[in-house]
């Protein structure tokens, strides 16, 4: 039998990072009081109007701009009718027609047979950005067999990257949210915070054939975990498979991922094809942006966008700054991942290596092998280690000084992460362990006595 083909598409959802609401003046805060920071508007009052929010629109311009897309200088806002209890107006404003960024793409690099040292990088194309509101949560009392709703998050401003079906299992999909993840946090436009909510994704799973059309797709909804990604994906994959092989067929349907059971299972079906009856946002002109050149010359510029001047903000992306670390500090390509994927941990590096006379990649080594990894086995981030850049540096220079030995370095360190204040030279004399120097004198004396041994 011919292998089968897994096609894997994304649409990802991304919180804004905004101090208020799309449409509406209410704060924006994760874990608040249910329903504390709900407006007339989010409520869907009658009478009640959207204010576009700026800070949501330049956030999505600046996302654009660094997935290679291109703004659209006018878009659209819609309706998309549905009935859900979290969901006040019974429709959700959204960018159906003409979204704000359309055709960029999104490059990512992929570990071989999960060797960090044999990586290739792969682009996946991005089909569009739109502007959109979020819902309300609603929260499921199994206790009391009720439902209740807390419209905190209805209004909240997002933007759905959409993905075309690029890729092909798990690993690649959650490669390129990782690589979104980074970029989204390095731009500011979103915290990304998959734990928190500030990160959904979307995804499109379906098997076919070489040479046959694609085959029919499930959907799996509310993934909030790039390892849960992963496992959903590969288990779909392979659950689509057996029951083709098998003589089934696939059903247009919504699954959820059981995380605890590591498997898919079925939400609702989607063979009769939902009607959102989608129609133009009567309260909402269209959005229009400008760039240097059809920026008019009596224009307020703090009433309008400018497409420009945002592209001339940029911050180097996670690419550049990789290739800049491995530039600076001759480390390894693979050793630049590492200090991108984890939140501080290139800048921790930097201060390190600016503080102490080792060579920048002992330095890798030390970051790697010892601090990572004491890191990773109690459950800290770089900002919660009880280590700081100073401290570390301090060590080390006593290292390179070759006042202490390796192997006293690493129990001034693991004394280090108790956090009690000392600095490493207290430890040293505290835990009474041998200077190299008085080290090196034993042993000049030890030599001299073998041979006056061997003259004899």
């Amino acid at each position: 039998l011919a292998p089968w083909i897994p096609v894997v598409g994304l649409e990802i959802h991304a919180q804004i990072s905004s101090k208020s609401k799309l449409f509406s003046g209410s704060q924006v805060q994760f874990a608040a009081p249910p329903n504390s920071l709900v407006s007339f508007f989010d409520a869907s009052l009658p009478g009640t109007l959207p204010v576009l929010n700026r800070r949501c629109v330049e956030a999505a311009v600046m996302t654009g701009l660094a997935l290679n897309c291109s703004i659209n200088k006018k878009s659209l806002f819609d309706r998309k009718h549905y009935f859900y209890a979290d969901l006040p107006a019974g429709y959700q404003i959204t960018q159906q027609r003409v979204p704000i960024a359309v055709n960029g793409s999104l490059s990512y690099s992929l570990c071989i047979d999960n060797k960090m040292s044999q990586m290739v990088t792969k682009t996946v194309r991005i089909k569009q950005i739109q502007l959109e509101q979020d819902s309300g949560k609603s929260l499921h009392d199994d206790t009391r067999s009720q439902t209740l709703v807390d419209l905190n998050r209805a209004g909240v401003g997002l933007m759905e990257v959409v993905m075309e079906p690029d890729m092909c299992c798990g690993e690649e999909a959650a490669a390129a949210v990782r690589e979104l993840q980074l970029i989204l946090q390095t731009l500011g436009s979103s915290q990304a915070v998959m734990a928190e909510g500030q990160l959904r994704v979307d995804a499109n799973v379906s098997v076919h054939h070489p040479g046959e059309p694609y085959g029919v797709r499930t959907e799996v909804k509310n993934i909030n975990s790039i390892r849960f990604l992963a496992k959903a994906i590969d288990y779909e994959i392979q659950r689509q498979i057996e029951e083709l092989e098998s003589g089934g067929t696939i059903l247009n349907e919504t699954r959820a991922f059981d995380s605890k059971l590591g498997c898919t299972v079925p939400m609702r079906d989607k063979e009769g094809k939902q009607d959102y009856r989608f129609m133009p946002e009567p309260n909402l002109p269209p959005l229009i942006l400008y760039d240097a050149k059809s920026l008019p010359a009596n224009m307020n510029h703090q009433q309008v966008i400018n497409i420009d001047w945002i592209r001339e903000r940029l911050p180097d992306l996670p690419s550049v700054k990789r290739e800049k670390l491995v530039e600076q500090y001759g480390i390894l390509p693979e050793h630049s991942f590492t200090l991108l994927n984890e939140d501080g941990l290139a800048e921790f590096f930097e201060s390190v290596v600016k503080q102490t006379q080792m060579n920048p990649k002992k330095v890798m080594g030390w970051i790697l092998n010892d601090f990572l990894s004491y890191l990773k086995q109690h459950s800290l981030t770089v900002k919660e280690s009880p280590v700081s850049s100073f401290v570390l540096a301090d060590l080390l220079n006593l290292l390179e000084k070759k006042e202490i030995s390796s192997t006293a370095a690493k129990q001034v360190l693991a004394e280090l992460w108790k956090g009690e204040g000392k600095t490493p030279l207290e430890i040293v004399k505290e835990q009474k362990l041998e200077l190299l120097q008085d080290q090196k004198e034993l042993e000049q004396i030890c030599q001299a006595v073998i041979d006056g041994q061997e003259n004899e």
